[in-house]
């Protein structure tokens, strides 16, 4: 019998916002991992006060609480493993205030990041951080995962967007951080301990961020390479010479594969392709930028360099990176794409060795990899393509997962860019932290002293991401 008192919820915040039918349940059982739990119930809070009024009650019975943007998250990071209510926060989803004299807006965690920069566009100002989830994911989901994009390599990621938040705490209270200014100087920052927390301290109910202005001009370029590891040397040198690319992206043969056949894209189907590209508000100042990004892929050997002003072009191929992540189940549709070691950060100096890893790595263990992503934010990606009806696919993907993380780690680079850790990066992450778990737990009890934030996740995640909950692809 669940623990959760279904009609105390339905008094909180009416009966239409608490699910609790198995069917619905479903649905909130997991995200864009391969892994699954069922909720006890589902709460829909419209307002903060129905949050502070669903915690008092969760923290008095000790229930488990999982803050939920739109599920996007491809490493477990909303899946409730030790039940409890889904607190979904897109009926929360208002933007409250646009303030270009002070350069901020205040919105709820709700709000999506497209619709947002919608909303900004009249202003000439955009919010930058912007995944490729874009079109679904929510604020308080990005600040929770720290997410960023394309753009994070001029831009920066959610953390270097947040100048203020309030919060509800476990026990209902209601907190503010962080000031409306560009600089503070005194205490801790705590709006930026929230950035990354993936729901463990507190419920984010609304975020002040700062905007910058949308650049006059955008020239996006493309370079072709024979050799995926030369492709990678180049993004160390643009990155060590002086540019500043507002985009600089990787994508392997097998990215492009699957990206022409599920976008029609048309690019050539060599080793490695990046994209780059430059903005400002003068096409001379765009123009130095891209001539000295295209000689140094031409020192790197690459060959068939085209770039474009052009709106709809840029649009289009940027749309087909986009959709990238979904785009590898075509690549061979025998095979199934999972996100298990889907996101790392390595320096840039490494970016070639890393690409090259990754396939090495993926040959040795039977599996198809592929290497990509925002490599001008030192952001590789790499997705798992295999037959997930076989046992021994994903016991070939557990060992390729820590094999990768064995050499991000030699590397000196980090478990996640900005995908978070959730259950399926759990043990690469706590062997990363080792030194520092127990002050992370401390820093929880003090936010959460009966542990009812998303529980079992960051530090205390599991050690075994096959056996921390049901797959939702079964093996045999």
């Amino acid at each position: 019998m669940s623990s959760v008192n279904i009609e105390k919820l339905k008094e909180i915040v009416g009966e239409n916002n608490v699910l609790y039918h198995k069917a619905d349940l479903y649905v909130y059982g997991s995200d864009s991992s391969v892994h699954e739990a069922m909720p006890e119930a589902v709460v829909r809070p419209l307002n903060t006060e129905q949050v502070q009024a669903v915690m008092r009650y969760a923290n008095s019975e000790k229930i488990p609480v999982i803050p939920r943007g739109s599920g996007s998250g491809m490493c477990g990071q909303v899946v409730p493993v030790q039940g409890g209510i889904v607190l979904d926060m897109k009926a929360m989803n208002r933007i409250l205030e646009i303030n270009p004299q002070d350069g901020y807006c205040r919105v709820e965690p709700g709000v999506v990041d497209d619709d947002l920069n919608r909303a900004l566009k009249p202003y000439g100002v955009f919010y930058p951080p912007t995944p490729a989830s874009s079109c679904a994911a929510t604020i308080g989901g990005e600040i929770a995962n720290n997410a960023s994009g394309g753009r994070s390599v001029k831009y920066g990621a959610a953390r270097d967007a947040i100048l203020a938040m309030k919060v509800v705490m476990p026990n209902g209270d209601l907190l503010s951080f962080g000031s409306t200014t560009r600089v503070a100087a005194s205490g801790y920052p705590l709006e930026r301990l929230m950035v990354g927390s993936e729901g463990t301290l507190a419920v984010i109910v609304e975020a002040c961020l700062r905007f910058v202005p949308i650049p006059k001009l955008r020239c996006l370029g493309t370079a072709k390479f024979n050799k995926l590891s030369e492709a990678g040397n180049a993004i160390s040198d643009i990155m060590g010479s002086g540019c500043q690319p507002s985009m600089l992206e990787l994508i392997d043969k097998i990215a492009i594969v699957a990206a022409n056949k599920a976008a029609k894209l048309g690019l050539p189907e060599v080793e490695a392709i990046l994209l780059y590209e430059a903005d400002g508000m003068t096409k001379d100042v765009i123009d130095t930028e891209m001539a000295k990004i295209q000689a140094i892929c031409e020192k790197h050997n690459c060959f068939g360099i085209e770039s474009s002003y052009e709106e709809k072009e840029r649009a289009r191929i940027w749309a087909g990176r986009a959709k990238l992540f979904p785009s590898l189940s075509k690549y061979d549709e025998r095979l199934a794409s999972t996100s298990l070691a889907d996101d790392m950060a390595v320096p840039f100096s490494k970016m070639a060795e890393c690409a090259d890893k990754i396939h090495e790595i993926a040959e040795r263990n039977g599996l198809v990899m592929t290497a990509y992503g925002h490599c001008g934010a030192g952001c590789m990606h790499t997705k798992i393509l295999m037959d997930t009806d076989q046992h021994i696919s994903w016991e070939n993907a557990r060992k390729a997962v820590a094999e990768i993380y064995d050499f991000v780690r030699s590397v000196g680079g980090t478990t996640s860019a900005e995908h978070g850790i959730g259950l399926s990066k759990a043990q690469a992450f706590k062997t990363e932290k080792a030194a520092s778990l127990e002050l992370m737990r401390r820093i929880k009890r003090a936010f959460d002293p009966n542990n009812i934030m998303n529980p079992g996740k960051l530090m205390d995640g599991p050690d075994d991401w096959v056996e921390a909950t049901t797959l939702r692809y079964q093996s045999n």
